[in-house]
């Protein structure tokens, strides 16, 4: 019975990745007085009060929104603040409406590839065994029939989701699902009522305003000096809490922004737009502010480019990031490196593991000479489903614990600063090939190379346009053993692999006289120093007669 050859997917072509748009950084409001945090309470919850019913009133409108039902919209609003604020609530309500049907997407995708794989395994026999990463039929006939039933619930789900997609329905929560769960088990959480309620109002206020360039300090609503005052535009409702001129409120705090502070500064003494946004943390009683804006469009820099100088090629596993340094002939070069990080603990300490392990690739990339990083494009969304690694949970935690995402957003930017380009390459087969090709010709007695070390160099050379197997087969002219040339080089154990070759087949001594073949005689040799033992010079030059 002969084997199947297995289908091969279509592989990408790498790509540069574009770099960050813009930048945000933080800091806190510090020694703000009692009449400063109740402003800003008041403030939120007024602001966060209009919000929710602009989203209400964007969510019932769905595929029916026009320009004239955002301008009524944006009217009511500005009567009760003012029409930067109404302009700053109407474009997040329009941003958090898109993300929802982003989201709403990705869950009836998510739904849809269940199915499919729950009807293509409930088809197969019990016992039938899975082949080529695509998962068998189901282990005992209890199991068969409760995934059938699942089956009838996911087809009743993703009815619904269906419909609701079609029509624009989107179901939002300001403030977030998770919070808004949390209410029903407060034990769990060792949350109080009135501590879940604090967060629950915090949540949901509205204290953003986007910049205008041109306008003074780049703000006219929260406007920030470049000596660190912060004033803020009072809504229409609230402007008897005024202490400045033109409705406006300053507080007592200072803001110094400890990162990109030149840069924040540049852009505020030019007048060009910077956005705040105001937020108050419950769990540490602080107020924030965060500032942001958007970088000029860079001009994109083309894959020969980048390649000339060769690439650091990274490898993303779940404790570390494997790299290995190629030249731009896709040959490696020096030891593979490993950076390591932890990624147990809260979403802080986690961000700050992933940060200083990028610090260590990229100032590895700089210092070797190298102009770019090519790194998998990862996205496990279609690997995360339970129908397709139901049993596996500890793969599918692990799936889900690695933030790919997170880590590409994290990598691109920083890498922007470095001066650094970030190569994205298709994922297919990294590890499997490099393995197969680079494992085992890079390591030594002194260095065993890792699977991840292998797919590290695969991943280089796909950025750097190469194949990624060592070496291919020469055209048949030239194929010094026939039609079979050897691919693949003698290892080390073969004994007497530097030798040459012996002939294809041993003959004996008088094989031509057992086969009745017989041979020409030898020629007489010319030459003095040939001359037979039994013979003279003389006799040699006496004529024949």
């Amino acid at each position: 019975m002969t084997a199947t050859a297995r289908q091969l997917r279509m592989i990408a072509d790498p790509v540069v990745v574009s770099g960050p748009s813009g930048v945000a950084v933080r800091d806190r409001l510090k020694h703000l007085t009692e009449q400063d945090s109740e402003v800003l309470r008041l403030v939120g919850q007024h602001l966060g009060h209009l919000a929710s019913g602009d989203l209400k009133a964007r969510c019932a409108d769905g595929f029916a929104h026009d320009n004239q039902r955002w301008a009524a919209r944006k009217r009511e609003i500005t009567a009760e603040s003012s029409s930067r604020w109404a302009g700053s609530i109407t474009k997040a309500t329009h941003d958090q409406w898109a993300l929802a049907r982003r989201a709403h997407l990705a869950h009836l995708q998510n739904l849809e590839r269940g199915v499919e794989t729950l009807r293509a395994r409930l088809a197969l026999p019990v016992g039938e065994p899975g082949r080529g990463g695509v998962p068998g039929g189901y282990r005992s006939q209890r199991e068969w029939f409760a995934k059938s039933r699942r089956l009838a619930l996911l087809d009743a789900r993703l009815a619904v989701v269906r419909a609701d997609y079609a029509a624009g329905r989107v179901r939002v929560v300001r403030g977030g699902r998770k919070l808004l769960n949390t209410r029903h088990h407060l034990a769990e959480a060792g949350l109080t009522e009135q501590q879940w309620r604090t967060r629950w109002e915090a949540a949901r206020w509205f204290l953003t305003a986007d910049g205008e360039s041109g306008k003074k300090y780049g703000n006219e609503t929260i406007r920030i000096t470049p000596d660190g005052q912060i004033s803020l535009k009072l809504p229409a409702p609230l402007a008897d809490l005024a202490n400045a001129a033109h409705g406006r409120y300053v507080f007592s705090a200072r803001v110094g922004f400890a990162h990109r502070d030149g840069e924040w500064r540049e852009r505020v003494a030019a007048h060009q737009a910077v956005a705040y946004r105001i937020h108050y943390d419950t769990g540490r009683d602080r107020w924030y502010v965060t500032a942001s804006w958007q970088h000029p469009t860079a001009r994109e820099v083309g894959l020969d480019t980048v390649r000339a100088d060769g690439v650091v090629a990274v490898d993303f596993n779940a404790d570390h990031f494997a790299g290995y340094q190629l030249d731009r002939h896709g040959n490696p070069v020096g030891d593979p490196r490993r950076f390591d990080f932890d990624l147990a603990g809260p979403a802080s300490r986690r961000d700050a593991q992933l940060r200083h392990a990028l610090n260590g690739v990229l100032l590895w990339a700089k210092q070797v000479g190298v102009s770019a990083v090519a790194v998998e494009d990862l996205n496990f969304d279609a690997e995360k489903t339970r129908e397709k690694h139901g049993r596996r949970k500890g793969f599918r935690r692990l799936l889900s614990g690695l933030p790919t995402g997170v880590v590409r957003a994290r990598l691109v930017s920083m890498a922007a600063r470095a001066g650094l380009v970030v190569v994205a390459v298709d994922p297919a087969y990294t590890s499997r090939w490099g393995h197969q090709h680079w494992r085992t010709p890079l390591s030594s007695t002194k260095r065993v190379l890792t699977r991840h070390d292998a797919a590290a160099v695969a991943i280089g050379r796909r950025a750097l346009g190469h194949r990624i197997r060592r070496r291919t087969t020469p055209p048949r002219t030239h194929q010094s053993d026939g039609y079979g040339h050897r691919t693949v080089q003698a290892g080390s154990e073969v004994p007497e692999r530097e030798e040459t070759r012996r002939p294809a087949t041993d003959r004996a001594p008088d094989a031509r006289r057992r086969a009745g073949t017989g041979t020409r005689g030898t020629s007489v040799s010319n030459t003095v120093r040939d001359t037979r033992r039994n013979r003279t010079r003389a006799s040699m030059l006496t004529p024949a007669h």
